[in-house]
This record gives C-alpha cells, structure tokens and sequence, in this order.
C-alpha cells in the first residue's frame, strides 16, 4: 500500500487555524498573571480556590531568587527548597486525605510571601480533547436548566488558556483570551468555586461529570479543562514519542510537518501578506467601503509558520498539557476525533498508532502509570443512516476514527487494565457536528468513575458496554455471542449490524435472538446472549460490521435498559478502499483522490439500488402467492 502525506482536507485545516489578511485578524488576549513572573511566584496550576489531589504525594513548584530559601506551608506541614540558578524551585508534601474544610498554602522567601486561601483536598479530574468536549455548558440541551442550579462550593474549575509549542511550556497565564467563534473573551487561567456563572462556560461534559461525581461521592472535585477546538490526537502527544514509535502512518504524519516547516521562508511569507493587504485595501477603496483604523498599516512582522501551528504534531501537549507536568491529578477523560477524521484514510490509520502512546504519555506526566483514563467515543455529525442509504453511509473516514478508540480501549482493557474506561456517544445523535446533548454523554462517564474509583456497585450502576465474545457462520447466517443480554431499549427490530460475503458487500442485517428450544408449552426459547444475523442479499456470510455510519442506524444496548450501548466495531479487517471489493485496485494510491471516492459511493449507492429493488420483488412474489 502506497503511503502519502497528509489530506487536503486536513491541509485546509491547518489553513482554517491562520489568520489571512482579508479577514479581520484576532483581538489580542489580555493577561492579567504572567506565565512566570518576576520575583518569587508559583506556577499558575496553584491558586486560591483550587482542589489538590488527595492520597498522593503533593508537589508545588514555581520560580523566584537563584540561590535563595523557600518555604512552603500546608496543612501543618512545612518544606523547604533552594532555588536553582534556572529560577526554579519544588517541594513535596506527603499524601493527604480529603478535607473539605478550606486551608491556606504559604509561599515565603526572604521578604516575599504568597498567600493561596479556600484550598480543599479531594479529586482532580483533566478534561481533554477537542470542542466537543471543550463545548460549553450554556450551549447544550437542558444547559440552562443545570447552569441555574450549580451552586456547589466544594466543587472547583480551572479553565487552561489556548496554547502551542514547540517549546515545552512551564506554566500558562492568567488572562482574558480572544475567541473568534465566540467573538469575546474569555477569562481562563483562574480556579473558581463552581457558581452559576462560572458554571456556564465549563465544558458541558466534564460539568455534569464532576457534578454527578461529587454529590454521589461527597469528595471535593477539581476539573482541569484542557481541551482545544480543532485539535488532533498528534496535536495532544509529545512529538518525541511520536518519533520513537516507527509506525508507517505516524512517520508519514510526522514526514509531512517537516516538509512544511521545511519549505516555509519567513520574508516570502510576509511579502505575501503584504500584497494581500495591498489587495484587499485596494478591493476596499474600489468599493468605497472604509478601511478600520487597527487593519490600515500593511503587516511587519515576520511569522513563525507551521511550526507554531495548534496542529504541529506535539504542539498540543507542549503548550497546555505540559505546564501541569507533575501535578497529582485522580484521572482524566477525553473526548476528540472529529478532526482526525478529516484527514482521511491514512488518518485513521495513523490514530490507531498514536491513541494509545498518547495514553501512556499522558499518565507518565502525571507521574501515574494506572491513571485512570475514561474514552468517550467520537460523536455523531451529518445525516443519519437509514434503509435507503444504509450502504453509502458506510463508508466514512469518521467510523474508523470511532473503532480505533474502542480497539484501544479493548486492548488495553484485555490486557489486564482496570482503570481505563470507554463509553459510546453515536446514539446521542444530532447532525450537526458539536450535538448538544451532552449531558447524558457526561453521566454515562461518571458512571464508569463512581464505579472503578469510588466503590459503587457495577449492579447498582453499571457502565462497561455489552462486549462482543465470538462469531460463528453457520447455515447462511452469522451467530454473534456477547458477554451479557443485548435487546433495542425500546423493545422494537434490533438495528446496527451489517453482514457481507467475500466480495465485501455489505447489507443490513436482519437480526433475532438463538433459538434453544421450547418450553413444555411448545413456547420458543431464546438466548438473549447471542443474535442470528440474516440477509437476503448475502447467502453466505463471513463478516459484520456494527453501528458503521458516522450518524449511524444503531441500537443495541444491555438489556434492562441500562443506556451502554454497543459500540462501534467490526469482524473484518478490510481497508476502506477495498470495500467493495473489486471497485478499485489494490494498490490505488492513498489517500483516494476526488475521482476515486466518487467510484465508491457509486457502487455503495448502487448496492442500495439493488437492495431495495430486490426486498421489492420479494414483497410483490409475496403478495402473489397470497
């Protein structure tokens, strides 16, 4: 298989992330507390109001006179550190247990002397991902419903700036930061005791996570909102570990930065944003149109270029994630995908490598190799998968993105890992791109952590989704086995799989429980365990797919209507491109050009032609032989 570089669509992403001179440039962010200040200071991770992680070790650090003392107290225990000739100092304090009555933590050196009130000791979860996890909560469904009733002091937030590499990051600011979607700023950097109108613009998930979390736990909760619109899962791992995977798709990945960081020239990138000013001031004049007093001077200063792009690979993790290097955190959960899902097939490929070094990465930072790390799955976005066009919306770069989070999971899960969670968000469908039902997505979470890290009940609330255990063809059908009873929560037809023969066509499945026998009353009976897959259009069966459409016909679920549904997953391990097979050659250059994805969904559409025009002529000879 031929490997290339990056989509044109990712490509148009990464354009999506620059400003242009024919659009109005952002407003400037506003800081109010420097990264590192002058003088002695503490990273910025530590504030007043803020949660620190019970039951492990506590290290605070920060900067302040090369040679001096400093000392740091909390909770009637003191430590001491001198500070090296970088600025730098740490201490670390022995674990504690949660408190919820507020302390005060002193930073003194010489005549200087930082004081952080209201500190609680509890649980710090990090939020991570992309806008739809970093979505806020005055934008969901129900939103306001719990923004009016979010009065809950012992529950803390801490909002991160936006921030990039190259360079690792030791701290962030505190400011009020520009957003062009919103077109406000934003204040972030600051921990606050969770009121109504700080409440309103945490993500919407991790707010209803911690909420859930706390009143069920009564442990004081910090969340941590790392997450960033826009971002890839290279974006949010360290370049570093990237380069010392040596996997095909990620060193393409990584191949292609290079080139572009390469090929970039600083004085022919500002002489081209001079002539578009040019242009564009003199569109302005030809149309009598006033020019703004802040865009009338043409632009002077050199750019750093793809470098210092959000999506240059380790960017990410160097800017925002990194400055809490060392921070005792309980866990994180993490949302993303919808970018990476631009990027084609290679992409997906590419996410199945990086996924689970991200992973790990992150739990080295913390300093935690068990870290608890929740995986909700990528959401819904565009038309829904119906009947008519069940077969072309199959094919979608974004299911892939979809199935290797669940790979992940499952891997890392069989492997003897208990503190790694997974729940699906497809059937929270909405066709737009950032779905606003989020709350449900965020208590199917929190479900996952009250029961693997607070000592509920897996009975009184259970999380873990139905798993599938086996597959076995027999007579012309697909009997599919899973770990627990599965049903439709609405006791209707069992939608979700599709099944195919060796030519990779695939069609919906008809689907109905194993029959093993009958009661003494001649009554059937079923095993709610395993489901028989059947379809007209494929006699003899080797493969399934299940909930394969980005806004998929899916709804399989444990049974009780205990809201896990089953998630994306498949049998088969057939590229993209080979399905159906015999459309295009095998060795068709990735990824698949304009012209080569119109073939696909010519003979996906016409599989549902055909489909259709057959479960027609059935139903008439049906009719007939009535």
């Amino acid at each position: 298989m031929k490997l290339t570089h990056l989509s044109l669509a990712m490509f148009a992403l990464i354009l999506l992330t620059l400003p242009t001179l024919g659009q109005r440039m952002p407003k400037e962010d506003v800081i109010e507390v420097p990264a590192i200040g002058e003088g002695l200071c503490v990273s910025n991770v530590f504030q007043a109001n803020m949660v620190l992680q019970r039951d492990k070790p506590l290290a605070v650090w920060g900067w302040g006179e090369p040679g001096k003392q400093v000392s740091v107290s909390f909770s009637g225990e003191r430590a001491t550190a001198t500070v090296g000739n970088d600025r730098a100092w740490r201490v670390q304090f022995p674990a504690q247990g949660v408190n919820t009555k507020p302390q005060t933590m002193t930073i003194s050196s010489g005549r200087e002397t930082l004081t952080l009130e209201n500190i609680l000791v509890g649980d710090v979860w990090v939020l991570g991902g992309q806008s739809n996890m970093e979505f806020e909560l005055a934008k969901v469904e129900n939103g306001h419903l719990e923004i009016i009733s979010a009065n809950y002091p012992n529950l803390r937030i801490l909002t991160l700036p936006s921030a990039e590499g190259p360079e690792l990051a030791q701290s962030f600011p505190r400011l009020h930061e520009w957003s062009g979607w919103s077109n406000r700023h934003f204040r972030k950097g600051d921990w606050d005791v969770c009121t109504p109108d700080i409440a309103r613009e945490l993500s919407a998930i991790g707010f209803v996570f911690a909420r859930r979390v706390h009143m069920a736990s009564g442990v004081p909760i910090g969340v941590i909102d790392a997450s960033r619109g826009g971002t890839t899962v290279e974006g949010w791992t360290p370049r570093d570990a990237m380069v010392g995977m040596d996997q095909p798709f990620t060193n393409a990945v990584l191949a292609e930065w290079d080139d572009k960081v390469q090929a970039f020239e600083p004085q022919a990138d500002l002489a081209n944003r001079i002539q578009k000013h040019k242009d564009w001031v003199n569109r302005m004049n030809a149309q009598g149109r006033a020019i703004p007093e802040d865009r009338k001077d043409p632009p002077t200063e050199l750019e750093p270029g793809p470098i210092a792009s959000m999506l240059y690979p380790g960017n990410c993790y160097a800017g925002m994630l990194h400055p809490l290097k060392g921070l005792s955190i309980k866990g994180v959960i993490w949302h993303q995908g919808y970018s990476n899902a631009l990027s084609g097939i290679n992409g997906s490929e590419m996410y199945r490598e990086v996924f689970p070094v991200m992973i790990r990465a992150w739990r080295e930072t913390f300093n935690d190799a068990e870290m608890p790390f929740g995986i909700l799955s990528l959401c819904t976005a565009g038309n829904p998968q119906t009947l008519d066009n069940y077969t072309e919306m199959m094919h979608n770069n974004g299911i892939y993105i979809r199935e290797a989070q669940y790979q992940t999971f499952l891997e890392l899960y069989n492997a003897g890992d208990k503190q790694v969670g997974f729940v699906s968000t497809f059937d929270l469908r909405r066709r737009w791109y950032h779905p606003q039902l989020k709350l449900p997505a965020g208590e199917r979470m929190a479900r996952w952590a009250l029961v693997t890290q607070y000592g509920f009940s897996d009975r009184e609330i259970p999380w873990k989704p139905p798993m599938i255990t086996g597959m076995q063809a027999k007579d012309g059908t697909l009997i599919v086995s899973f770990d627990t009873s599965v049903k439709d929560p609405e006791d209707g037809a069992i939608h979700g799989f599709a099944i195919a023969g060796e030519d990779r066509r695939f069609h919906p499945a008809t689907a109905s429980y194993l029959e093993t026998g009958k009661d003494n009353r001649g009554r059937a009976q079923y095993d709610q365990t395993k489901l028989v897959l059947t379809s007209l259009m494929v006699p003899e069966p080797v493969a399934y797919r299940y909930a394969w459409g980005r806004n998929p016909l899916a709804n399989v679920q444990a049974l009780g209507h205990k809201d896990l549904p089953l998630a994306t997953q498949r049998s088969d391990d057939w590229p993209i491109h080979t399905v159906p097979l015999g459309v295009l050659p095998d060795d068709v250059a990735l990824p698949l050009s304009r012209g080569d994805r119109n073939k696909l969904f010519q003979a996906l559409r016409e599989q549902d032609r055909v489909r259709k025009l057959t479960e027609a002529q059935q139903i008439i000879q049906m009719l007939g032989q009535q």
